[in-house]
C-alpha cells in the first residue's frame, strides 16, 4: 500500500506542475506531449492523475488520524 501511496503522490505532483504551466503560461504539457485534449492518451493519463488525486484524500485522512493521536 505504501507503494501506491507514493506513486499516487508523485503523479499528483506531476498534475499540479502541469496545472502550474497551464496558470502561469498557458501550455498543457500532457497534451502538448501526448497529442492534445481530446488524444485517448491524454485522457487516460489524466484519468489516472484524478485517481491518484483521490488516493491522496485517503493519505491525507490517514495522517490527520496520526496527529490526533
Amino acid at each position: 500500500m505504501r507503494g501506491l501511496q507514493i506513486f499516487s503522490l508523485v503523479l499528483t505532483i506531476i498534475g499540479a506542475i502541469n496545472w502550474g504551466f497551464v496558470g502561469l503560461f498557458d501550455i498543457d504539457l500532457v497534451a502538448s506531449i501526448f497529442g492534445g485534449n481530446d488524444a485517448t492518451i491524454s485522457v487516460v493519463i489524466y484519468t489516472i492523475i484524478g485517481i491518484a488525486g483521490l488516493i491522496n484524500i485517503g493519505l491525507l485522512t490517514e495522517m490527520i488520524k496520526e496527529a490526533d493521536k
